[in-house]
C-alpha cells in the first residue's frame, strides 16, 4: 500500500471547478468511477524524445548512402 502524502476537504467553486493545492503537475489524467472516487494520475502531453517516421526514414537513407561512400566534402568549422 502507497504511502498517504496529504489529505484535505476540498469544495468546488462556482463554476463547478476544483482545486488541488500545491499541485505538482500542469496536468492529469482523470478517472471517476461509478461510486464516486476519483483517481487522479499526472501526464505529460508531449512525449519528451519522439521521431516521426519521416525523420527515421531520412536518417536511414543517409546511412545507407554513407556505406555506400556517397559523402559530402568535409566542412570547415574553425571559426567555430
Amino acid at each position: 500500500m502507497e504511502t498517504l502524502h496529504r489529505t484535505y476537504d476540498a469544495k468546488l467553486d462556482t463554476k463547478h471547478r476544483l482545486t488541488l493545492r500545491s499541485a505538482r503537475y500542469e496536468y492529469y489524467h482523470v478517472k471517476e468511477y461509478v461510486d464516486g472516487s476519483i483517481l487522479l494520475e499526472p501526464r505529460e502531453l508531449a512525449a519528451p524524445f519522439q521521431v516521426s517516421a519521416a525523420t527515421l526514414a531520412m536518417m536511414d537513407a543517409a546511412i545507407e548512402g554513407l556505406k555506400q561512400g556517397e559523402v559530402s566534402d568535409p566542412v570547415d568549422l574553425t571559426e567555430f
